[in-house]
């Protein structure tokens, strides 16, 4: 039997200068940039959604929990395909599978089909997601990977930027159903672009079966959960049913975890104190950020009366703030160590979500939503970086690729959780949105539960967050716009 060719991508790799490194560059851009975008414009358009649909919030929530759902359950496995499969095969099929979710999103006639649809967005997105960065590491020569991934991640960190004012100017222009459609002629570009520029790569010791049973079960567990979360006012037995059917299955996850070879979340990594902290930090933390930019951007259109437009470019310093100060966060976290950052961070956020209290109807932008958001950003601005250096430096650098996933899959899930469980804990009925008077007062107690959440995390990483990392600022961190879930790191990237 002849022997597999070997991968063309490894040694030396394509040299950035190169036309054809510059392609693969755009292409990674060009992927990422349709989920990251997608993350953070259809919050903006939810209201119109809403309303053209006739929907009420819980159509809303599973607007955005539909996408983390099938996004947060795959992206570990994901990651697993393209290091087996190839990464450009498993990267492009994601782009195109991406691009049909959107196109069904964009002509969906009912509440329904969008929720399905998004579904389907998240499992595109969850093959796409690790792949795009993964393509660099396989493919870019050693010399310029750094380069290469600073590149990526600082257009990604624009697209990031400017996702939420692209999203209000396609909602008061052609309409919400643009902020879905748009991805279609993305993916267009994206895929000849791969197939014709970009070399397959693989991991030549990925081996092992797939952990098929570890994904459904944990997906299955976060669905029943976020059913329960959503659909509790109801109070019927199924909802009961599924809240103890989510339990059940999570408890099942976790036994089928310990007694499988090759498991999806290999227990030991958890035998890390500083990994399992600061995942207990991230999962704070992003369930704070996950349930205030859900409502944010309604807070701002229903009761203060801003436009889809307006409500977009109000929440572009806090990324801005992100996209400038991250490298000096990255930098400082790692000459003082990450307890300060990963404690300052999360409070500085919370802070920033009380003077969110002022916002109400007919808020001044400059005297009331300004101040908020310059120190929600500076909050996360300290935060993000020091935060994947920390996961990343907490695990063998073998395993880096590995905690970096988990952390980003609970980042994800935390969100899931919170978009769920927050308009019930702040008392948001089904129509409160459609009431500025309702939602306001709702919105009010959501941000104290968003600062209490915040100052539990900031609590855990002054208690456990104690050594200092040393040399794991990696690029990726440096301009960054994590409001979804930190920056992932493709497998291996530790070793180079």
């Amino acid at each position: 039997m002849t022997a597999p060719a070997p991968s063309p991508a490894p040694s030396p790799g394509v040299r950035l200068g190169t036309a054809q490194g510059r392609w693969i560059v755009l292409t990674t851009v060009l992927g990422s940039a349709m989920a990251l975008l997608d993350s953070t414009v259809v919050n903006v358009a939810l209201p119109a959604i809403g309303r053209d649909l006739g929907a009420d919030l819980a159509v809303l929530q599973w607007t955005v929990n539909a996408y983390l759902l099938t996004l947060a359950g795959l992206i570990l496995v994901g990651g697993a395909l393209g290091d087996r499969f190839g990464r450009r095969r498993i990267f492009v099929l994601g782009v195109v599978w991406f691009a049909v979710g959107s196109l069904l999103c964009g002509i969906a006639p009912n509440a329904g089909v969008l929720i399905a649809a998004r579904a389907l967005q998240g499992i595109g997105g969850a093959l796409l997601t690790p792949g795009s960065l993964a393509l660099i590491q396989g493919s870019i020569h050693p010399d310029d990977r750094a380069r290469a991934v600073g590149l990526w991640s600082g257009f990604g960190g624009v697209g990031a930027a400017v996702g939420p004012f692209l999203g209000g100017w396609l909602v008061d222009g052609p309409g919400w159903r643009w902020v879905f459609l748009l991805n279609v002629p993305v993916a267009a570009l994206c895929v000849p672009v791969a197939l014709r520029h970009v070399p397959e790569s693989r991991d030549p010791a990925a081996h092992g079966r797939f952990d098929v049973a570890g994904a459904v079960l944990g997906a299955a567990s976060l669905a029943l959960l976020t059913y329960a979360l959503i659909e509790a006012r109801s109070g019927t037995a199924l909802v009961a049913g599924a809240a103890v059917g989510g339990v059940l299955l999570a408890g099942v996850f976790v036994v089928v975890e310990r007694r499988r070879a090759d498991p999806m979340v290999p227990p030991d990594i958890f035998s890390s104190r500083r990994f399992t902290a600061v995942n207990l930090v991230t999962l704070c933390v992003y369930a704070a950020f996950g349930g205030f930019f859900f409502l944010v951007v309604l807070q701002l259109q229903v009761v203060s009366g801003y436009s889809a437009l307006g409500a977009g470019a109000a929440l572009l310093p806090t990324t801005a703030l992100m996209l400038l100060l991250s490298a000096r966060s990255a930098q400082l976290g790692e000459r003082i160590g990450p307890r300060i950052p990963l404690t300052v961070g999360p409070l500085l956020c919370a802070a920033g979500m009380l003077l969110m209290l002022r916002v109400g109807p007919e808020a001044s932008y400059v005297r009331d939503v300004l101040p908020a958001l310059l120190v929600m950003g500076l909050g996360m601005a300290a935060l993000v970086a020091p935060l994947t250096a920390t996961v990343l430096s907490s695990v063998d650098p073998g395993r880096a690729g590995l905690a970096s996933g988990i952390n980003n899959a609970a980042a994800r899930a935390a969100g899931l959780l919170a978009v769920a469980a927050l308009p019930l804990l702040a008392g948001m009925g089904p129509d409160a949105y459609l009431s500025a008077g309702a939602f306001d007062a709702a919105f009010g107690r959501a941000m104290y539960w968003c600062a209490g959440v915040l100052v539990v995390g900031a609590a855990v990483a002054w208690a456990t967050v104690r050594s200092p990392v040393p040399g794991a600022c990696h690029p990726q961190c440096r301009t960054n716009c994590a409001v979804t879930a930190p920056p992932l790191e493709p497998p291996g990237a530790a070793e180079r």
